[in-house]
């Protein structure tokens, strides 16, 4: 039952978006799919958020009266949780007001530990729960995990107080406490919708979804239950933050009543739809730039329709992943490693830019982006575009070239690369400079066409060969990077598979420290991820959004995704 409007929000304030691809589901227990994480960020609620303006980005209490008490030096966390928030109404709680309590914290941790989830964000709290491990072992023996049982680090001392102790001391972890996946969920909801629980998500959030057509449309109302909140953040200092101070500052929170979000995944589709008013803002698509931006500024005619501009460089990565446990390019003989090398020499980064982005990227150089933790900006990787090299480093390893100029593998078996992609322009041109930079070194490929969806599921299972993906930052640490190619975490954040005793050794040896002492060691792993090859990394994107006149408040923010609680819509002339 979905109720009236949060009464701070009006219902003829209607946000329109798109996402650029689909997601799966809403039970980010089970998925890290960015597209889902955009939805759940405004219907669950963690214990901590991160302040709207400020930068660098500030943890702020959300559903707790202040931060979190920390005691033994990082080991001892205690939440005082807020009275009086509630829910969204749902048939789950049986026409009764379900107000939020220390326990839905604990369920969720739960959900995340427990084996049978295979949870992609059990990496962040593997063996940093007192009793966490023992709990999980139990359930992989006895074959369910027990949600009844106690775990010496997770404790409710009373319904609105929770207590986390900690492993090893991690002034880290709160930050970790901020990531959607552990916002509070309702154990009889979890009940209620049983495997069908991705598609009712009920948290105590801004918003609720209202509709929902799986890869078309998700629509989403402000949540009645929901508490709101005062538009009162400080500005930075910039001109933007100060327009923002003015147009917003007093508002009572959310003003916009209804959220509509399109799959869109055609760019010129999504331009299009930008231009003529169907979205109040979207991401600049790459074959777009020419037509709005005039060097790194909005052209006039696009100024004079009141239009913004809000260039952002994300904390993010964009890479290619070989799966290690294929047979062709998966493996750790010499001969796997060179075809891995070789393939990562052949591909033109710069070209890539140029044609991919409209120059709208940088090169990335290591696994880690600025705006994270361990990020060098001096670090300067060890492979570079080298075709010559790349063609010299195959012959030598067997892969010699048939009559038809294609290599075949060392057993004399035709070598042909299969390469998972997405329906859209940009995913073309990305697969016409895959072929025309394998062509160059003798490699045939085929371009497997699917969604973004069904391949992350390929993956997640270690079936496919070559993916493309991108990592945007859950929380400002690299081991939330790190944690990507970490061997225990394969098929879940580890999409590569990748197994490396001493990459999973420095990653252990790096997780044991205070965040400021890790970066020699996230150096020495990135070396170990060029020695192997599971990885070629790409880039990082340059993100300009264009924003229509009539909405106010906007603002990126490097760890949040969804911004949609903090803005409002005016009509303009």
């Amino acid at each position: 039952m979905i109720g009236e409007v949060n009464a701070s929000a009006q219902s003829n304030k209607v946000l329109n978006v798109a996402f650029e691809a689909p997601d799966d589901g809403f039970d980010m227990v089970k998925t890290y799919n960015y597209y889902s994480g955009n939805i759940a960020e405004a219907i669950f609620e963690p214990l901590l958020k991160y302040d709207y303006l400020a930068r660098p980005v500030v943890l702020v209490p959300n559903t707790i009266e202040a931060m979190p008490k920390i005691e033994q030096e990082g080991k001892v966390y205690t939440f005082k949780i807020k009275r009086g928030i509630h829910f969204s109404n749902d048939a789950a709680f049986k026409g009764k007001k379900r107000e939020l309590v220390a326990q839905d914290y604990i369920y969720s941790i739960q959900r995340i530990l427990d084996p049978a989830n295979r949870s992609p964000t059990y990496s962040f709290i593997d063996g940093k729960i007192l009793g966490g491990d023992e709990a999980v072992a139990n359930a992989k023996k006895t074959g369910k995990f027990n949600y009844d049982a106690q775990i010496a680090g997770l404790k409710a001392i009373d319904p609105y107080t929770l207590q986390i102790k900690l492993t090893r001391p991690d002034y880290n972890f709160q930050y970790i406490l901020a990531y959607v996946t552990f916002g509070a969920t309702a154990k009889e909801v979890v009940a209620f919708y049983g495997n069908k629980i991705a598609q009712h998500p009920v948290g105590t959030g801004p918003y609720q979804i209202s509709k929902y057509v799986p890869r078309s449309k998700i629509e989403l109302i402000a949540n009645p239950n929901y508490r709101g909140f005062v538009w009162n953040f400080k500005s930075t200092g910039t001109a933007w933050d100060n327009q923002l101070v003015k147009e917003m500052s007093g508002k009572k929170m959310p003003q916009i009543g209804k959220v509509s979000v399109s799959i869109i995944e055609e760019e010129q589709s999504r331009w299009l739809a930008f231009k003529t008013g169907q979205l109040n803002f979207d991401k600049l698509t790459s074959n777009a730039v020419p037509q709005a931006l005039d060097g790194n500024k909005l052209k006039p005619d696009m100024q004079k329709q009141g239009i913004k501009l809000y260039p952002n460089k994300d904390a993010e990565i964009t890479y290619t992943m070989f799966n290690m446990q294929d047979p062709i390019v998966g493996g750790t003989s010499l001969e796997k490693i060179a075809l891995r090398r070789a393939i990562s020499m052949s591909y033109n980064q710069a070209e890539s830019i140029k044609q991919l982005y409209q120059g709208q990227a940088v090169k990335a150089e290591m696994f880690l982006p600025e705006g994270v933790s361990g990020f060098n900006p001096n670090y300067k990787s060890s492979i570079g575009y080298n075709p010559l090299l790349a063609n010299k480093l195959l012959d030598r390893f067997g892969y010699k070239k048939a009559a038809d100029g294609y290599r075949n593998l060392p057993n004399g078996k035709p070598l042909t690369l299969k390469i998972n992609t997405e329906n859209s322009s940009k995913s073309v041109i990305q697969s016409e400079l895959w072929k025309k930079n394998l062509d160059a070194i003798g490699i045939r490929v085929e371009f497997k066409v699917s969604n973004f969806a069904d391949n992350l599921k390929e993956a997640m299972q270690c079936k496919y060969m070559m993916w493309g993906g991108a990592w945007i930052a859950d929380y400002p640490e690299g081991e939330n990077f790190a944690q990507l190619l970490y061997g225990p975490n394969s098929g879940q954040g580890n999409l590569s598979c990748y197994q490396s005793k001493a990459y999973d050794a420095l990653y252990k040896q790096a997780t044991a420290l205070q965040p400021k002492q890790r970066t020699p060691l996230y150096e020495k792993m990135n070396r170990q991820i060029e020695a192997d090859n599971p990885w070629i990394i790409h880039s990082t994107r340059l993100r300009n959004w264009l924003i229509h006149a009539e909405v106010q408040g906007y603002k990126t923010h490097p760890m949040m995704n969804t911004s949609w609680q903090y803005l409002d819509i005016q009509p303009t002339k």
